[in-house]
């Protein structure tokens, strides 16, 4: 089981929205040696929704091949065609993937048994171990509860990333999912601390792109426990998880990522570059948080 801070990685890209591979590998590199303990590629921080397959396809490649092993890569292959969410797994897995994040089909709104078929033909048919992706806030598909505990009892899914940010249905899952081996992960930065001290096992963060080494520590400590510790690193990484989210994700952290020098101003239509208005309130985070000077 993957525990601690893991990266959903944003996509570098050039101004002209081509993706930056050399700046992707830099990328992985920057959390190599900043204690990340594991990394998402093509999740949605990665904009995987506006890259061509044989791009996604590549991402997934190029991460792997630069991580080499040293820790976990989990591959977004995530759809809202069941046979597309095959097709990805199948491929993370070929090229060496450990895990799959597969989302909440979107947009075509499942039903509950929908979405259990779905992740079940996923854990079949991609032979990857599942990670079940949670985010109703995107996707307009919300996994229920009692959908989780069925599938949590389906060969190959070993885990769940709740992106909903409500604590009572954290409780929940923690509680009836306690010592059975099922990872649950935050996937919300500003509630990850608390969803970690009642018994997560991590966070699946965006706050990581750029404040990696201070994530680290934050879920470090909130996962043996020191419940002071983590809520003091946490009040310090508050206003960078806030403004992470004035605008639509990555729009922030991408912006975030070119002030700190490992990436250029690329981002892909129909998201935008960060409105001028938040550079002051992005900035201003990103220096509370320790991670730049100025």
């Amino acid at each position: 089981m993957i525990t601690g801070s893991i990266v959903a990685l944003a996509t570098p890209m050039k101004t002209s929205g081509e993706i930056d591979w050399e700046a992707l590998r830099r990328l992985v590199g920057f959390h190599l040696d900043n204690g990340t303990d594991a990394i998402v590629a093509a999740g949605t921080t990665g904009e995987p929704t506006t890259m061509s397959f044989a791009e996604h396809f590549d991402v997934i490649r190029t991460v792997v091949e630069e991580v080499r092993g040293r820790i976990p890569v989990i591959a977004g292959t995530g759809a809202n065609a069941t046979s597309e969410a095959v097709e990805l797994a199948r491929y993370a897995k070929d090229v060496g993937a450990d895990y799959c994040l597969s989302v909440c089909p979107y947009y075509n709104k499942p039903t509950q048994e929908g979405l259990f078929q779905h992740f079940k033909a996923v854990a079949e048919g991609g032979d990857l171990p599942v990670i079940l992706y949670n985010v109703p806030g995107r996707t307009c598909s919300d996994l229920y509860n009692e959908t989780v505990f069925r599938l949590a009892e389906v060969d190959n899914i070993v885990g769940l990333k709740d992106a909903t940010g409500n604590l009572e249905r954290a409780e929940e899952l923690v509680e009836r999912l306690r010592d059975t081996g099922f990872a649950l992960y935050s996937g919300d930065d500003p509630t990850a601390c608390e969803f970690m001290l009642m018994g997560g096992h991590g966070d699946i963060s965006v706050t990581a792109n750029v404040a990696p080494h201070a994530m680290h520590e934050l879920c470090r400590a909130a996962l043996a426990g020191d419940t002071e510790l983590a809520h003091q690193l946490n009040t310090r990484l508050m206003p960078l998880h806030t403004a992470l989210g004035v605008e639509a994700n990555p729009i922030p952290v991408k912006w975030g990522l070119n002030r700190m020098g490992y990436a250029d101003s690329g981002i892909r239509l129909p998201l935008t570059w960060l409105s001028e208005k938040y550079h002051s309130t992005v900035g201003e985070a990103l220096q509370l948080a320790g991670v730049l000077d100025d």
